[in-house]
């Protein structure tokens, strides 16, 4: 990532200053994650679109390998403790330009999609559980 889009991130993190810039850079990583998960890598920007619910579930696989069972910890750290929050974050990305979404999106996508203290036990998830179709 280039210094100037740190740069931007960090500014959208300070002007929001509810989650650190850490939750912006990883709903990008996570992102990435869930479109290759998803096979639209070679697809056009437009194709490549990833719903709210769809988002949600590759943040949460993309945790689950990255952060295992620190996950709930670190996303308290960042700020973050509900899919509510995730969506806040993607749509502070949207206003700053750093993101862009369809008209269908909105933030009610990301809310109560599931529950952190279910979905991030780690001894739940522990047997490799994917949601995302390979």
């Amino acid at each position: 990532m280039s210094e100037k889009f740190i740069k931007d991130i960090e500014e959208v993190a300070e002007r929001d200053g509810r989650y650190k810039k850490e939750a912006y850079l990883f709903i990008y990583e996570a992102l990435q994650y869930t479109v290759e998960k998803l096979g639209k890598t070679e697809l056009t920007v437009e194709q490549r679109h990833i719903c709210g619910r769809d988002l949600l579930y590759g943040i949460s696989e993309f945790a689950m390998d990255q952060l295992g069972p620190l996950t709930r910890s670190v996303f308290t750290h960042w700020g973050v403790g509900e899919t509510r929050d995730f969506g806040e974050i993607v749509f502070n990305l949207v206003e700053s330009n750093l993101m862009s979404k369809t008209e269908e999106d909105s933030i009610e996508d990301f809310i109560g999609v599931y529950d952190f203290a279910d979905e991030f036990d780690w001894k739940k998830r522990r047997e490799n559980f994917k949601r995302l179709s390979t």
